[in-house]
């Protein structure tokens, strides 16, 4: 898929260079092209959705981002300059973060010591710093979810809504700028896929770009700007939202086939 392709003029058009460009990412596990020659990008202050079944590839692309798997071709751009990300810790220094489904929160201590955990406060006589670790966490909380007001409950006790504000704080707080969000409304009811929502809004205006990995084509349309479908490692086609009916992305996910309202990738079914 070429490069310019991917972009949305609506709302990239003063922006040439994305935050992230995966380009012609490959991967193979046993001699299975898990991805195969993937591309796609990601602009500030925007949702795209990566879409597709279960084996389609793209939690496997998504994991090379994050530094969980490392590619055996292809490239990574950051803000157009190549990126060397073979770990988790490298895909953090270039500001990327992931929220996984399972949250990876610990669920025996409170708001600020899951914000700190492992990169704690300490005063100047050696010991936790309780008070600035609370009082930084109540700036970044009330910027992020300004109803959160449960600061001091072990976060078991929150409901799942506010354990996703507690984990996207935690990733914001440390310059996350590219956050990858696995699944968020998954076992959410209506009002707290509502709330994830909002919590979407308020980072797309903060400038934060967003991967949004989804299996609800219904949530991915709600928040996503752009989709990106992928079936049997390779990119189907990419489109913005308001270019595709939820019928034709469903074409698109089952059958391979590129509506002419999305531009086709490598894995678009050829008529």
């Amino acid at each position: 898929m070429e490069n310019h392709a991917q972009i949305n003029p609506d709302q990239n058009a003063a922006q040439a260079v994305p935050l992230v460009e995966m380009k012609d990412i490959s991967i193979s596990f046993g001699g299975i092209h898990a991805v195969d020659k993937a591309s796609c990008d990601l602009y500030p202050g925007e949702v795209v959705g990566l879409l597709g079944h279960n084996g389609a590839g793209k939690s496997t692309l998504i994991k090379i981002l994050s530094g969980a798997y490392t590619r055996d071709s292809g490239a990574i751009y950051v803000d157009g300059k190549e990126a060397t990300i073979t770990n988790p810790r490298h895909a953090k220094e270039y500001g990327i973060e992931t929220i996984y489904q399972t949250l990876a929160l610990a669920d025996n201590v409170d708001a600020a010591a899951n914000l700190y955990l492992g990169r704690e406060l300490l005063t100047r006589w050696g010991t936790l710093d309780d008070a600035a670790m609370e009082a930084e966490t109540r700036k970044v909380m009330n910027r992020l979810n300004p109803n959160f007001t449960r600061f001091k409950d072990p976060v078991k006790q929150l409901s799942g809504g506010q354990r996703q504000s507690v984990a996207i704080a935690r990733a914001i707080h440390f310059n996350a700028r590219i956050l990858i969000m696995d699944e968020p409304t998954a076992a959410l009811g209506p009002q707290e896929t509502e709330q994830v929502g909002q919590l979407i809004h308020q980072l797309k205006a903060d400038g934060i770009g967003i991967f949004l990995i989804s299996h609800d084509i219904h949530d991915v349309f709600d928040l996503a700007d752009r989709v990106v479908v992928m079936k049997n490692g390779a990119v189907v086609g990419a489109a913005r939202t308001s270019d595709v009916s939820k019928d034709e992305v469903l074409g698109m996910i089952i059958l391979g086939k590129c509506p002419p309202g999305a531009t086709p990738g490598p894995g678009a079914l050829q008529e």
